[in-house]
């Protein structure tokens, strides 16, 4: 496992918010409500509780910037300088149309207007189909000049047996190739955790 020296919550961006430029690489996480960002989040970065993890859906209702391993410049076994970006969730039914609308625009305000941006993390639930609004996603990262790299979550809710078709039922309604990465992940164990983490440091 890389190693983490620190790690902070540096910046928080509500809708109205300028986004700040970092002058670091940025590794953002796009997702449906309580898909697993935050449990990841805190996976990637070996804390318990950096990012807030909730059973109520849609509660990171901002851009959320958190810097990983300020002025470490050592490579090996170390995680690199950069910025892990928790972007709002999406999905959630019981907002309101308005909510949704601004959640959407300030996401896409993101993908588009960040210079820092070096790679796109898609989670999806590997125990169900992709939604609408995860393939809405996919092409949104893909407009923006980025091919999203796909997790799929929760993998230790997944029988071993049922798993290799999960996968492939990911990539058939996403459309995506077989010569692309789908990395799945769990919490529980922190399977996948390494492989992501080599995804970003070859991103970057």
């Amino acid at each position: 496992m890389y190693k983490i020296t620190n790690v902070t919550l540096e910046t928080v961006c509500g809708y109205t918010s300028k986004l700040p430029a970092t002058q670091r690489p940025e590794i953002a996480f796009a997702g449906r409500s309580n898909v697993g960002k935050s449990s990841l989040i805190n996976s990637l970065v070996q804390r318990k509780a950096l990012a807030r993890t909730s059973s109520q859906p849609g509660k990171t209702a901002t851009v959320n910037y958190y810097h990983v391993n300020k002025g470490e410049t050592r490579g090996g076994d170390f995680a690199p300088d950069v910025y892990l970006v928790d972007l709002p969730g999406y999905g959630y039914a019981h907002r309101s149309k308005e909510e949704k609308v601004k959640w959407g625009e300030l996401i896409e305000r993101y993908l588009h207007a960040s210079k820092s941006l070096d790679v796109v993390f898609l989670l999806v639930d590997m125990r169900h189909d992709p939604t609408e609004d995860d393939a809405l996603m996919y092409r949104w990262i893909l407009s923006s000049g980025k091919k999203p790299v796909i997790i799929a979550t929760k993998k230790d809710k997944v029988k071993k047996s049922e798993q290799m078709a999960r996968l492939d039922q990911v990539r058939t309604v996403l459309r995506v190739s077989h010569e692309d990465p789908v990395i799945p992940f769990s919490a529980v164990t922190k399977e996948g955790t390494l492989e992501i983490w080599d995804t970003i440091i070859h991103s970057i």
